[in-house]
């Protein structure tokens, strides 16, 4: 399904995914060994059946893919971890519950690649769905409060950020312009409307 216009201007969904992939390190377990590895971006190993070892997500998310690791899900990604955050997300309105900056994306390469390693995915995948409304909310509420100068809303993760992104640059630019246009006086407002009014009787 092809992006409204006005979302384009920002990274896609996908463009985050990829910048989670670079950024993030994870721990999997490796079905096979091997020595160090060399690449570009760096060396990873050595690597040795059944020992967990820290390699870049887009790595583990190779492997993953040609069956030669399995992949240990962060703590943030159970059941429990997401059950917590829920109620304080509940309980504490006026602000958001610290979660980690691209739990978003990481959290769909695990479940799109790697479910069977993440206990109860789908009680996971429906804690996420439960705090990303609870979080839009709030997210609401508080575009209530924009102003021409800021919008101060703390613990957003990259993809709230992006999604909001496009409507607050339009949004506080309308206000700095409204802003900046001189009142008028209320006296020249009535004398404005009772002289329309008696030109149309």
């Amino acid at each position: 399904m092809a992006l409204p216009a006005n979302l384009m201007r920002s990274p896609l969904p996908a463009e985050l995914e990829f910048i989670a992939l670079q950024q993030t390190d994870i721990l999997i377990r490796p079905h096979f060994s091997m020595g160090k590895i060399r690449l570009l971006s760096g060396s990873y190993g050595p690597f040795r059946a059944t020992a967990n070892i820290e390699v870049p997500l887009w790595v583990g998310k190779y492997m993953k893919q040609q069956g030669k690791c399995s992949l240990i899900p962060p703590v943030w990604l159970s059941v429990e971890w997401l059950e917590e955050k829920l109620r304080q997300e509940i309980s504490r309105p006026e602000e958001f519950a610290p979660l980690p900056f691209r739990f978003a994306e990481i959290a769909k390469v695990f479940l799109d690649i790697a479910a069977d390693d993440v206990p109860s995915p789908e009680r996971v995948r429906s804690l996420l769905k439960d705090l990303r409304e609870v979080r839009q909310a709030k997210t609401r509420k508080g575009l209530a409060l924009l102003d021409e100068m800021e919008l101060r809303m703390t613990g957003l993760g990259s993809m709230e950020i992006n999604e909001l992104r496009p409507f607050l640059t339009r949004a506080m630019g309308v206000m700095r312009v409204l802003a900046s246009e001189p009142e008028v006086p209320a006296s020249t407002a009535d004398n404005t409307f009772v002289t329309s009014m008696d030109d149309g009787w």
